[in-house]
């Protein structure tokens, strides 16, 4: 089988509005399907929200202090807001490896190995889907989540990874379901990284990440 073409890649600047990302999403997702586009990794921030799952537990949603948007995606509540990295994955798994279990495992992997190359030591959690780390007081707390949905094989939506956001924000919420464990970021980890450090390390990390989802891996 020839290689797959690389994704294409996207970084847009500033604040993106929720309803147009998804309205866009979907779209591409029918045009990856129909065979008319190519495959995608759209990188963005967006301004403060709570969006929610399929899983979502409206008992969950403890100050609705943002707008809330059903996302459609699996899982429960998350935030994303300024100074988060959210990277939207577009891929047509028809054409890699139909296992959505390894798809998600292999994205928290990209993640973790962009994550270590800015010199955080972060892991997966068994029975917790996300990204997690040890903050400054020594306790597991989340740093990046996972959510993903999948539709004749492309998938959509993707991960959110901490950057410098305001981490009250997340306090509106019970993230994903979890009240026992915090949040943390790379700047609550005293690491001075930014998006374009961010963003050069998934780049760096991309092709072992499709590799692990590829129909030969």
């Amino acid at each position: 089988m020839s290689p797959l073409p690389q994704p294409e890649w996207i970084v847009s600047p500033g604040l993106t509005d929720y309803p147009a990302t998804l309205a866009d999403m979907e779209a591409r997702a029918a045009a990856i399907h129909a065979g008319e586009a190519s495959e995608r990794i759209w990188l963005l921030e967006h301004p403060p929200l709570y969006t929610a799952g399929t899983s979502a537990d409206p008992a969950e949603l403890l100050d609705p202090r943002f707008p809330v948007y059903d996302a459609g995606r699996g899982g429960r509540y998350t935030y994303h807001g300024p100074g988060q990295r959210v990277g939207y994955v577009q891929l047509d798994l028809a054409k890699r490896d139909r296992d959505i279990r390894a798809y998600v495992s292999a994205l928290e992997g990209w993640v973790i190995d962009a994550l270590a190359e800015l010199g955080v030591a972060a892991r997966r959690a068994e029975g917790r889907i996300g990204i997690w780390t040890d903050d400054p007081q020594g306790r597991e707390a989340k740093i990046g989540a996972i959510g993903v949905r999948v539709r004749r094989w492309v998938t959509l939506h993707g991960v959110s990874l901490n950057v410098a956001p305001d981490l009250s924000h997340f306090g509106g919420i019970i993230p994903c379901g979890i009240a026992e464990f915090p949040v943390t970021s790379l700047a609550a980890l005293g690491k001075a990284a930014g998006f374009a450090e961010v963003d050069a390390a998934l780049e760096r990390a991309l092709p072992a990440f499709l590799d692990k989802i590829s129909a030969s891996g």
